[in-house]
C-alpha cells in the first residue's frame, strides 16, 4: 500500500532551501544526490541576499533557477534576536 499524501520525489527534482539569518543567508541545493552548499551575507532587504544566494547556488550546481521544483525557506534571524 503505498502513501500518496507523501509522494516520493522523482529522480531529478531540483530542491532548494533558503535560511535568512542575521549574518548570513545559507542555501542548500539538491539536485537527485548532488548537494551544493552557499553562503552569501544577510541583506536588509532580505529578499536581495536570498535572491543572491539562490543565483550563487544555482552557478555552482550548473542548474538554471527555473529548473528548481520545489523551494522552502526559513528564518532564524527573528529567533536570534530573541536569543
Amino acid at each position: 500500500m503505498s502513501d500518496e499524501s507523501h509522494p516520493k520525489a522523482e529522480a531529478h527534482d531540483v530542491r532548494l532551501g533558503v535560511d535568512v539569518g542575521g549574518t548570513f543567508t545559507d542555501v542548500v541545493l539538491l539536485d537527485g544526490d548532488d548537494l551544493t552548499t552557499t553562503k552569501v551575507p544577510s541583506t536588509e532587504d532580505q529578499s536581495v541576499g536570498v535572491i543572491e544566494g539562490i543565483e550563487k547556488a544555482c552557478a555552482e550546481a550548473a542548474v538554471a533557477p527555473e529548473g528548481i521544483d520545489s523551494f522552502a525557506h526559513g528564518m532564524t534571524v527573528s529567533v536570534n534576536a530573541l536569543l
